[in-house]
């Protein structure tokens, strides 16, 4: 049976097929992942009102792709205290936000309480508000720095109101691209016993691969593959956002970027292979929005949400400083031929468009 049967009938592909799926033209792959898509979603393109809260920029790790942490080349070191974070809360909730997406860097400064505190705080305020926070990286963190098991801040996580994980920290899951991108961070079996844990209590999660910086081809079907393994297991994650590399101000002197073809295989390739991840997310922060358009016919049923304001790609180029007004991006979906959905965090369907 050649690729495109199997593809087309259902049969699992291995690493070396998954590989040679690159080889096939781009729009052989876009119409073999469109197909799947369409299977499952028909036209219906998927996003949510959101707000990105990145609270402190001070970190303990050194990555070398990243242009956020203040500890490298960024002077402008900051800490918001939990007013700070509340108050934004307040005025996204007023903008009709439903979730809080919460990621900070690793801040040796700050103990556990600060973290828990800020959820806490929030969810007494706001109890339906949806919050999604805290990398398995994050988590890794926490638990180096003031000695607690990935159980025990899981649990925390739990008592004070974290409804769900982002998929931050994954990069590429090999582990000698990973010594090299970011040493001493969370490593891959980490990642994955984090996010089995946090699976484990009955909680969803997304998960990441970072691409297009020193990583290979083979190195994408791989970390797609551990991801596929793990959601035998667990059945928890509900989304995977290929996140594209960004360029700027940061140490990573890579001379060849991916293009926009290389960019549209790889979201149509997740779709191919990641048959057990309900959700395909083209997340225009570094996509580019029109990328992330072009991307719905590739395979991707999900473009994120308005965020409202995003620090960490934005630091590394990318233009999402100031996230995207509603009606303008139920407009760009329709314009593209989808049905703008908004959904809440967990893929339920509030408002058709």
């Amino acid at each position: 049976m050649d690729l495109i049967q199997k593809v087309r009938n259902k049969v699992r592909l291995t690493q070396e097929e998954g590989e040679a799926l690159y080889d096939l033209d781009l729009y052989t792959l876009g119409e073999l992942a469109d197909e799947i898509r369409r299977e499952k979603y028909g036209n219906k393109s998927y996003f949510n009102i959101n707000r990105h809260i990145n609270p402190t920029n001070v970190c303990a790790d050194v990555c070398k792709f990243c242009a956020y942490s203040a500890s490298r080349k960024n002077p402008n070191q900051y800490t918001m205290t939990h007013e700070q974070i509340l108050d934004i809360v307040k005025n996204s909730v007023k903008n009709d936000a439903k979730e809080m997406h919460i990621v900070s860097a690793h801040n040796p400064n700050d103990g556990v309480e600060w973290y828990m505190g800020a959820f806490r705080k929030i969810k007494e305020q706001f109890p339906d508000l949806h919050i999604k926070a805290m990398t398995a990286a994050e988590i890794d963190f926490l638990t180096r720095e003031y000695g607690h098991s990935y159980d025990e801040v899981i649990d925390m996580m739990v008592e004070n109101g974290v409804d769900s994980m982002p998929g931050g920290g994954a990069e590429i899951f090999d582990e000698e691209v990973r010594e090299y991108l970011c040493k001493g961070k969370v490593t891959s079996a980490q990642w994955i016993e984090i996010h089995q844990k946090w699976h484990e209590r009955g909680k969803e999660s997304n998960a990441t691969m970072l691409f297009g910086h020193v990583e290979t081809r083979a190195h994408r079907i791989d970390h797609m593959i551990r991801l596929r393994d793990l959601q035998d297991k667990t059945g928890g994650f509900n989304a995977f956002i290929p996140l594209v590399y960004q360029r700027d101000n940061n140490f990573l002197k890579v001379k060849e970027f991916p293009t926009g073809q290389e960019i549209l295989k790889t979201y149509a390739i997740s779709r191919i292979m990641l048959d057990n991840i309900p959700h395909i997310k083209a997340y225009w922060v570094t996509a580019s929005v029109n990328l992330a358009l072009i991307a719905q016919e590739f395979g991707c049923d999900d473009l994120d949400g308005t965020i409202e304001k995003e620090s960490i790609q934005a630091a590394a180029g990318a233009a999402s400083s100031h996230g995207m007004d509603l009606n303008d991006f139920v407009a760009l979906i329709k314009n593209s031929g989808f049905q703008p959905i908004e959904r809440d965090s967990l893929y339920n369907e509030l408002e058709t468009y």
